[in-house]
């Protein structure tokens, strides 16, 4: 269920008006009556949830669910377990989105008031001109909010924090003496994207950020809040301006991130690794803690606790440098003013 300090929650809904929304067939006439509470994806679902599935890998995931109800292809039908309704539909995530979209509205900032008055703010708090917090939001004593900062509808920021001028926050959890630099942006919703008869489709990211104490946000960074799990940044880790976290990304304590590091979608990384700047990953990589990723690298697969990569791809980090320096002989062998064109090692 999405935190509804967040989201307003308009279901329920039944089977049939979320057939008729979507465009999805009832397999089983009899269900349209059947009401669906909320929803979730197949690994979370519980009774009252409705899920899909569209991805062939993750059929042991549909056979387990305890979803009451799922939206399947024709093609996956049979494979629901039973007590699941099933919606067919040959765009099932996209339908997905549509019903996650309906249930779940993001809460905004009700009123003209700049402060809320269902906004709470401990003793000490302090404010430049222009700040804006939304209803439900809380601000622990000692924080320094600053000019033309947005706090959202039920953000809770600790104590001892320091937002600068031109912050965004929304969908979060701020820990105690947190700093988050000029004009970043955290809780903005996630990449998520999937196709539909009409086209691109965005999905509907209902979870959250959580910053945990200590942390250090760069100016210009972006966080965006999880599709359903949180996207997290552990405590005490220090990130550079201008760096990029996608949805879900779980980021663990003590770590140290350059500026225009790019993480890609439910990575996770390990306590106290290192990211060089303008490192990036692809997403679902794990990176094992006191990892060392050189700049520019590009990781592409999992890496190792403790260990150096670098490169791009990126690999362990002494096979990168004698890669480089080889071909970087070869290349020097045959320019004008080289040796024969033929390297030492050639008939080796």
């Amino acid at each position: 269920m999405p935190d509804l300090r967040f989201f307003d929650d308009l279901g329920p809904f039944t089977l049939k008006a979320l057939a008729d929304l979507t465009g999805a067939v009832l397999a089983d006439p009899k269900t349209a009556d059947q009401v669906v509470t909320t929803v979730a994806p197949l690994n979370r679902a519980r009774a009252g949830a409705i899920s899909f599935q569209s991805d062939p890998r993750y059929r042991a995931d549909l056979q387990a669910t305890q979803a009451s109800a799922c939206f399947l292809s024709a093609s996956q039908q049979a494979l629901a377990p039973e007590g699941c309704a099933v919606l067919i539909t040959p765009t099932p995530q996209a339908a997905f989105a549509q019903c996650a979209a309906t249930f779940f509205r993001p809460k905004r900032h009700v009123g003209t008031v700049a402060i809320h008055s269902d906004a709470h703010l401990e003793e000490g708090v302090e404010l430049a001109p222009g700040v804006v917090v939304g209803q439900g939001a809380t601000i622990g004593a000692g924080t320094v909010i600053g000019a033309n900062t947005t706090i959202g509808p039920g953000v809770s920021i600790g104590r001892h924090c320091q937002i600068s001028p031109n912050v965004t926050i929304g969908f979060a959890m701020i820990g105690d003496h947190v700093r988050i630099l000029a004009g970043s942006r955290l809780g903005e919703p996630g990449f998520g994207i999937t196709g539909s008869a009409k086209g691109a489709l965005d999905v509907p990211q209902l979870g959250r950020v959580i910053i945990q104490d200590g942390a250090t946000i760069g100016a210009g960074t972006c966080i965006d809040r999880g599709a359903f799990e949180d996207t997290v940044v552990g405590e005490n880790t220090k990130i550079d301006n201008m760096v990029q976290i996608a949805h879900n990304v779980v980021i663990g304590r003590n770590c140290v991130i350059a500026a225009q590091v790019g993480f890609a979608g439910s990575v996770t990384v390990g306590d106290g690794a290192a990211f060089g700047g303008q490192a990036g990953t692809a997403d679902h990589t794990k990176i094992g803690s006191g990892a060392r990723i050189a700049g520019s690298s590009g990781v592409m697969k999992d890496i190792p606790a403790g260990e150096s990569w670098g490169g791009y791809p990126a690999r362990p980090i002494r096979r990168w440098l004698r890669e480089t320096a080889w071909v970087s002989q070869r290349v020097n062998d045959r320019e004008p003013g080289g040796t024969s064109g033929r390297a030492k090692g050639d008939d080796e």
